[in-house]
């Protein structure tokens, strides 16, 4: 636990939050500022900064939570699609966050939106030879 971590003091019970799940290696709980009604979050109790630094056993636990979450969510709000994504840009704790999404571009990217917010841009393209290249640096890590 890491005592100025926002999630940790959350997760310890320090700091009040809205949960809808919790066992001894994760907990859920509802987002304060929703992109939409039920948004949830799903963190690890231990402090990991990072996603990419989670244990896989944990990560699969958080996977398997919002996978559960997901199918409530879409019972409860009658979605099509529910959003899972992590994130770390306001607490550096990793963190899944869980949304119904009642439109397209409820979680999405300012990439997507060159047409406006009823419509769905796909961004440019990049040139085969360059993709090649990525696919072939991230292959070698």
């Amino acid at each position: 636990m890491n005592d100025g971590c926002l999630f940790c003091r959350i997760a310890s019970g320090d700091v009040p939050a809205h949960r809808v799940y919790e066992d001894d290696h994760i907990l859920a709980f509802l987002d304060l500022h929703p992109i939409r009604a039920g948004h949830a979050l799903v963190i690890p109790k231990a402090h990991h900064v990072w996603f990419e630094d989670l244990p896989e056993d944990l990560a699969t636990r958080i996977t398997s939570c919002a996978q559960r979450l997901a199918q409530r969510m879409k019972a409860l709000y009658g979605v099509e699609r529910v959003a899972m994504f992590y994130t770390g840009i306001h607490v550096p704790h990793a963190h899944a966050h869980v949304v119904p999404m009642h439109h397209v571009h409820d979680v999405t990217s300012q990439a997507y939106l060159s047409a406006g917010t009823d419509e769905y841009t796909l961004p440019p393209q990049l040139p085969d030879p360059e993709m090649a290249e990525i696919a072939r640096k991230l292959r070698a890590g």
